[in-house]
């Protein structure tokens, strides 16, 4: 059985084809169901008559838009894996990224084809350039309007399971950004759970701020609104535009990062703001407080939820939490230091706890498993959990336990159970800090001090101590934006904080920093690695 999602698209165009599917806040610009399919099978023919073809490679760099949501399902059409890269992340690790994975086609926005000029090494394995946007002839004709011609309907590849169907990359937030596989089977299974579990389909309206999910909202029969904003800055957005195009298409569900559902609930309460039709919200890409749900809670309607999702690039969703449960239950016990709560596994989903360990592990033992309450590494499998890197063995091995005939993903991360079956989430395995006597955990540690009313985040980091195998504990704050109070001081009341209580209390060093390095997909994750490297040079010879 085929599970090419672009043959849905297909499905919706028949079933809902009067219907819009698609509008770019930007320019206003809006698509019917129809159109959309037309236009990606348009995309399709114009591709695959210029030699693209089923299991070949093509990289995408378009900016969110129309055309990039039509390229990428005429890429599915075609059976085309479609090349994803965050254009944020650098131009080293682009470059690198670009490399790694040695795209046969290359479809870019004019901008990107000078990118590729000048940088041609990366690009030598690109056969069939494709440009989307004028170019005065430079780079080719502008297939975006050759695409409004009429084109027969162009047949979705019979793609199978275990088929690829895209490269996506990490955002590289604890080392150098990885390609993760994404087969055709995983997409559908996200189709599946994205739909029972959140209700999303027909009579909804999507605004993601990333802007893949277009694809799914669209493929299940929602509408989707691309917004106005630039989606590797989520901190930056312009709150008047997010809100104001929720308004416009009466928007019923958003995702994106608790970066920009900071600025969004900053501006409805200075407003008093509410947000009447957005029913469903999803926040994700970083632990999510329980001051921000409630802030959300205040310029949202009385029955709209908000989801806090968990997962990674190589496995998404795979548990989930409603908003009310973390205010009511879990938040308190965020706040001294137990971790944060992201809920219970998504049907079809097993989470297990491992003794922490940053060696491969070969084959699972499952009397391993850790009791509840016990911190561990976290493990998943599940159908929506990614097979293997693009072309990184070191890492496959590292990532990737065997099961019998099945696998189990590490996560990367470190957390428990509880007895209800709620993963507890409490940091990167990388970033623990091991000293001679104890482990600390970045996130328990981190509440401790991100309960003080002038500090707008903390970061536990390791300095290595000189003559010593051990490392050193730092505790670093970044005060909020508007506070008065003094550094000493700040630090002083910080220092109280941490010898209150038993995970903190061994803690010496505390230093202050005024705007913390984070991740480019969800402005949110703290580059932990970064701000070590700057205490050990703040440390120097006090250590």
């Amino acid at each position: 059985m085929s599970v090419n999602i672009a043959a849905t698209l297909a499905e919706r165009a028949q079933e809902q084809g009067d219907e819009i599917g698609l509008v770019e806040a930007a320019t206003g610009k809006s698509l019917t169901f129809e159109q959309l399919n037309r236009r990606a099978d348009g995309f399709a023919h114009i591709l695959s008559r210029k030699g693209i073809r089923a299991g070949e490679r093509v990289m995408l760099m378009v900016k969110p838009s129309a055309d990039f949501i039509s390229l990428t399902f005429a890429l599915f059409k075609i059976g085309a894996p479609v090349i994803l890269i965050d254009p944020g992340m650098g131009y080293r690790n682009l470059l690198r990224c670009i490399e790694g994975v040695r795209p046969k086609g290359f479809v870019g926005i004019p901008k990107a084809h000078v990118f590729r000029l000048l940088f041609r090494r990366p690009f030598q394995s690109v056969h069939q350039r494709f440009c989307c946007g004028p170019s005065l002839g430079l780079f080719g004709p502008d297939i975006c309007r050759q695409a409004d011609q009429d084109f027969p309907p162009f047949p979705a590849y019979d793609a199978q399971a275990d088929e690829l169907a895209a490269i996506i990359f990490t955002t590289g937030s604890t080392g150098p950004p990885k390609g993760v596989r994404y087969e055709h089977g995983m997409f559908h299974a996200q189709l599946r759970l994205i739909r029972d579990y959140y209700g999303i389909g027909p009579g909804q309206t999507d605004q993601p701020a990333f802007p893949l999910f277009a694809l799914f909202s669209t493929a299940l029969g929602a509408k989707a609104v691309i917004p106005d904003m630039d989606p590797t800055r989520p901190a930056q957005v312009d709150p008047k535009r997010f809100v104001d195009s929720i308004k416009k298409y009466d928007v019923t569900y958003s995702f994106g990062s608790p970066a920009i559902w900071n600025v969004i609930a900053g501006y409805g309460e200075s407003r008093g703001l509410t947000l009447r039709t957005l029913n469903k919200v999803l926040m994700a890409g970083a632990p999510v407080s329980g001051e921000l749900i409630s802030r959300m809670q205040d310029i949202l309607g009385p029955e709209a939820q908000i989801h806090t999702p968990y997962g990674a690039t190589e496995s998404l969703p795979i548990v989930s939490i409603e908003g009310r449960e973390i205010v009511e239950q879990t938040w308190p016990l965020t706040r001294v230091g137990k971790g944060t709560c992201v809920g219970r596994p998504l049907p079809g989903i097993e989470i297990g706890i491992l003794p922490i360990s940053d060696k491969a592990v070969e084959q699972l033992d499952r009397s391993k498993f850790l009791e509840p309450g016990e911190i561990g590494e976290i493990i998943v499998q599940g159908d929506v959990v990614t097979r293997s890197y693009e072309n990184n063995p070191e890492e496959n091995c590292l990532a990737k336990i065997q099961d019998g005939a099945g696998f189990w993903h590490r996560m990367g991360d470190v957390g428990y159970l509880d007895q209800e079956g709620r993963l507890w989430f409490c940091g990167r395995r990388a970033h623990r800090v091991i000293t001679e006597g104890k482990t600390f955990f970045t996130i328990p540690c981190e509440a401790v001090y991100n309960v003080h009313s002038h500090i707008y985040r903390s970061a536990l980091v390791a300095v290595a101590a000189a003559g010593s195998e051990n490392s050193i504990p730092v505790i670093i704050l970044e005060p909020e934006k508007d506070s008065n109070i003094s550094a000493d001081q700040l630090i002083s009341e910080a220092r109280r904080l941490g010898v209150e209580n038993s995970l903190t209390s061994e803690i010496q060093y505390y230093l202050i920093h005024p705007d913390f390095p984070v991740d480019i997909r969800h402005n949110a994750k703290i580059f932990r690695e970064k701000l070590s490297v700057w205490a050990s040079g703040e440390l120097e010879g006090k250590l």
